[in-house]
Parts: C-alpha cells; sequence; structure tokens
C-alpha cells in the first residue's frame, strides 16, 4: 500500500504543479502586503499606482537615448556624404585641369610644328644667297730696279717651269750689259751679221722671237721680257742660266 501511496504523488499532473505555485505567489503577496505598516488598501493601491508609474519614465529615458544616437549618426551619415562630395568635386576639378593642360600643350606643339614647317618653307623659297667668289688676290708690285726685273722674271718662269736662280741671272747680267736694260752690241759678228745683242742679257732677236715667254713684253729691251726669253734660251741649250759663265 505505502507504495501504491507514493507512485500516486509521482502521478500529479502539470495542472497540479501550477496550482500549486499559484498558491504559493499568491500567499507571498499576501505577506508583503501584512508586512508593510499600516498597511491598508489604500496604501497598496498607492504603491501599485508607483510602480505603474515609473515604467514609462524608464522607457520614455531609452527613447530619448535612441533619438540622440540616431541623430549622431545622421549627423555623421551627413558629414560622410558631404566629405565625399567634396573628394569627387575636387577629383573633377583635378581632371579638368589636366585634361586643359593636355589641351594646352598639344596646342602649343601643333604650334611650333606649323611654325617650323613654316621656316622651313621659307627657306625652301629663297635660294640661299650665292657664295661670294673668292677675292683675287692684290697683284704683286716689284720695284722698277734690277732687283725688282729679276723677281718678277724669277716668278713668270716658276709659273712655266722654267729653271733658274736669282744668283745664276744676277751674275750673267753683270758679265753681259752691267744691268743697263738699253745695252747694245755693234761689235760683235752678230752686229757684223746684222743682228746686233740688245738687253740685260744681250740677246739677239731672233733668239728673243723664238724663245719669248707669254705674257710678256715682246719688246726686246723690255727687261723682263728680256731676261725669261734669256733663260728660257739658257734652259734649252745649257739646262739653266746658272750653268751659263761666258758668252752663251
Amino acid at each position: 500500500m505505502p507504495q501504491h501511496a507514493t507512485s500516486g504523488l509521482h502521478r500529479l499532473t502539470r495542472t497540479h504543479k501550477l496550482s500549486a505555485a499559484g498558491v504559493a505567489a499568491a500567499g507571498a503577496a499576501a505577506l508583503v502586503f501584512s508586512l508593510v505598516p499600516g498597511g491598508d488598501a489604500g496604501q497598496g493601491k498607492s504603491q501599485a499606482t508607483a510602480v505603474e508609474n515609473v515604467k514609462p519614465v524608464a522607457f520614455s529615458a531609452v527613447a530619448t537615448a535612441a533619438k540622440t544616437q540616431q541623430a549622431t549618426i545622421s549627423q555623421q551619415a551627413d558629414a560622410s556624404a558631404a566629405k565625399g562630395k567634396a573628394e569627387a568635386a575636387a577629383a573633377e576639378k583635378a581632371a579638368k585641369a589636366k585634361a586643359a593642360a593636355a589641351a594646352k600643350a598639344k596646342a602649343e606643339k601643333a604650334r611650333a610644328a606649323k611654325a617650323a614647317a613654316n621656316r622651313s618653307e621659307v627657306r625652301t623659297a629663297i635660294p640661299a644667297a650665292a657664295p661670294k667668289p673668292a677675292a683675287k688676290p692684290a697683284a704683286k708690285v716689284y720695284p722698277d730696279n734690277l732687283d725688282g726685273w729679276i723677281r718678277e722674271s724669277l716668278d713668270i718662269m716658276a709659273k712655266k717651269g722654267i729653271p733658274g736662280s736669282y744668283e745664276g741671272i744676277h751674275r750673267n747680267i753683270m758679265r753681259e750689259s752691267s744691268g743697263n736694260p738699253m745695252a747694245i752690241n755693234n761689235w760683235d759678228i752678230n752686229a757684223i751679221n746684222g743682228t746686233p745683242s740688245k738687253g740685260l742679257l744681250q740677246v739677239i732677236q731672233p733668239t728673243f722671237n723664238a724663245y719669248h715667254v707669254e705674257g710678256t713684253s715682246w719688246n726686246l729691251y723690255d727687261p723682263v721680257a728680256n731676261i725669261t726669253a734669256a733663260c728660257n734660251y739658257a734652259a734649252d741649250r745649257y739646262g739653266s742660266m746658272d750653268n751659263v759663265n761666258s758668252a752663251y
């Protein structure tokens, strides 16, 4: 039997358990009211009202904090959007400036190329000035004396390839005419034959005519013509006037 009763207690339903809990809670509430000094129905009602009034105040504070946080987030979002907008505007402005600089550089390059082409066309259109002919060297001036006559003859001989030296010419002149361009020999065999020797190097007319050097005078008495023709003859017969040491 006792085992039977115990098993009956174990078979308490969920409803019975909840009922018991409710009884216990009610007893506790009654105990609270009984412990409050001078507690009566009116006081209990006031306390209940106070408790009810606390709840809205708590919810109001939470709502205010939530609103403040939302406002802060909204302000931060606005600030971030404004910053992004400013950065985008700056980037756009920089891009426009870069494009303008590139366009300016391109235009300047095109102008430079056009200017170079124009200069090239001008140079092509205007022929280069013909180079001025080299100035001819001034004609050499020789003194009108024995020294000048010999030197002028030597320069002509050099151009014509006729050998001879200043010393050889001067030595033979002094022997033949003593430096007198108008000297004439009227007593030797040539004079007897009608062709006297004349001039500085005592040349007869036929010899002068045969060995005359182009560019000199045809006058037998001309000092330069006389010397040059006589040296031309001596070069042909003796190799050079330098080799002549007597009548030739």
